[in-house]
């Protein structure tokens, strides 16, 4: 069904503003940006909802012109927190969120993702596709925030491919007729099973390392064989310490919930240092594992961790084991915002 046939969100029962609404808008033009989206924003501002803007320059520039008269009222972030490590850009605006909720405000957000792939001729893993996994777990980890979260994908940058693949993890769009539902929405649990259920490349031959950890007993002697497996390629202490720590975590889920054997094999894909865990698939990873901020209660924060010190995770469950493999790029690896979390 064209999404044009969906019926706009005016005809629900709930009005904006009351729950947790996840939008796509993909810009076609710049009309879009002064005509659509413009009109989006005017009603948040005039129904008291504050507007947190993460644009691109280009899209702030035709919006402010567009506002002339709310633009200053409006808030503004650096996109630039796209350009870090995803699960600490996905943790900003969570935390952003939760404490704007605490305070009782009800706030929209309007977020512009300018995902950039890793250099080199051969990227190691679609950072894009990534993200969108981000973008769909947040149909559920930000649902309790009550805020409105509108998400653009300009179809002059983005090829069709991923346009659809956007489409698909928000329950609305934005077009010329308001906002309305989606038909092509996919819900969290299955859109991530899906992705788990495409199998991965395999590792190159050789690895750097390949190491077997029956115990726990051998977590130090794994940590002693990657620092210096790091440090060969320049990476300095503190980005190796998130090495560890991501990797030593993992690892010890794989053995306490996966079960033996658990296999590390670590490798160098031009400037990205990539380590796999192995495990023998006892119990399968859920979809969501690591996506959602751990309740303390639980203790159980591994793959969580892992997400936030890696920029991407992918986990691979086809086999009936679990394989996951853990990305980092020099540069963002050694990028540390003041206010990481």
């Amino acid at each position: 069904m064209p999404i044009e046939r969906a019926r706009p969100q005016d005809a629900d029962d709930t009005p904006w503003g009351r729950q947790f609404t996840h939008t796509a808008v993909i810009v076609e033009s710049d009309f879009t940006l002064r005509e659509e989206l413009a009109r989006e924003i005017r009603r948040s501002v005039s129904g008291g909802t504050p507007v947190l803007m993460a644009v691109s320059d280009h899209t702030a520039d035709v919006v402010r012109n567009a506002l002339s008269d709310v633009a200053d009222g409006l808030r503004w972030a650096d996109p630039g927190r796209y350009d870090q490590r995803m699960g600490f850009a996905y943790e900003w605006f969570r935390r952003y969120l939760a404490d704007q909720h605490s305070a009782g405000h009800q706030v929209h957000v309007i977020a512009e993702p300018e995902i950039s792939a890793y250099p080199g001729p051969d990227p190691p893993v679609d950072r894009v596709a990534a993200y969108l996994c981000y973008e769909s777990i947040c149909n559920t980890a930000f649902a309790a925030y009550g805020a409105q979260v509108t998400c653009l994908w300009d179809s002059r940058w983005y090829p069709t491919i991923v346009l659809e693949d956007a489409r698909s993890v928000h329950p609305h769009e934005l077009t010329g007729a308001g906002r309305v539902r989606n038909p092509a929405y996919i819900g969290p649990t299955d859109y991530l099973a899906a992705r788990n259920d495409v199998p991965g490349p395999a590792p190159p031959t050789p690895v750097d390392l390949d190491v077997p950890v029956e115990h726990s007993g051998v977590l130090p002697l794994l940590r002693r064989a990657l620092k210096p497996w790091a440090e060969q390629r320049g990476f300095g202490p503190r980005a190796i310490a998130d090495i560890l720590l991501a990797a030593t975590e993992v690892a010890t889920n794989g053995l306490i919930h996966g079960g033996d054997p658990v296999r590390i094999r670590a490798w160098d894909h031009e400037q990205t240092l990539v380590v796999q865990v192995d495990d023998g698939g006892r119990a399968l990873l859920p979809p969501a594992a690591g996506y959602v901020f751990p309740d303390p209660a639980t203790g159980k924060r591994g793959m969580w961790l892992a997400r936030q010190l890696a920029d991407v995770v992918t986990v691979d469950t086809t086999a009936g084991h679990n394989a996951v493999r853990l990305h980092f790029p020099y540069d963002l690896t050694h990028r540390r915002p003041e206010d990481m979390p």
